[in-house]
């Protein structure tokens, strides 16, 4: 599997008549304080020899604390800005947001202080309705939000759009 490629979950649900999906936000300095355009569909590196879905599931378990379950419906890759290709399952679930349990990772943190800082890979993990999803999530994953429309049959739905 090449390097460049991830894998991922959109999970998502009907409250209160209205689809939302889940988005988490990464960790880290780099990513503090933004908001509008950095969430993501949890999703992490495919390894070499694993199969992109089930790279899918371990990511989202690894940033989430939990386990995505039910009928999984393949998305179309979609490449990022970055070259970078992600491919996306979406299914029909609940999650605590207030129970995510993210994996961390190091860096050297300030820059060039020699100093190893220890970070959650994602800090935050919240359920969006679905156009305020749009507006959060990194411009280069928004395709997977018209998909699941299309999938769920809201392409034309006024109250979806």
């Amino acid at each position: 599997m090449a390097k460049n490629q991830s894998a991922g979950v959109l999970l998502y649900r009907r409250h209160k008549g209205e689809l939302e999906v889940f988005l988490v936000h990464p960790g880290g300095p780099y990513w503090r304080g933004k908001d509008n355009g950095a969430w993501t569909i949890p999703k992490g590196k495919i390894s070499e020899g694993e199969r992109p879905f089930e790279a899918a599931k371990r990511e989202f378990h690894e940033e989430t604390g939990s386990e995505a379950k039910g009928h999984f419906q393949e998305l179309t890759p979609l490449k990022q800005p970055s070259g970078k290709v992600i491919y996306v399952w979406a299914v029909e679930g609940e999650i605590d947001s207030a129970a995510l349990k993210s994996n961390t990772f190091e860096m050297e943190w300030p820059p060039r202080s020699g100093i190893q800082r220890e970070f959650p890979e994602i800090d935050d993990g919240r359920w969006y309705p679905f156009q305020a999803a749009y507006v959060k999530l990194l411009p280069g994953q928004r395709g997977f939000l018209d998909q699941l429309k299309r999938l769920l049959g809201l392409d034309n739905a006024a109250s979806q759009s």
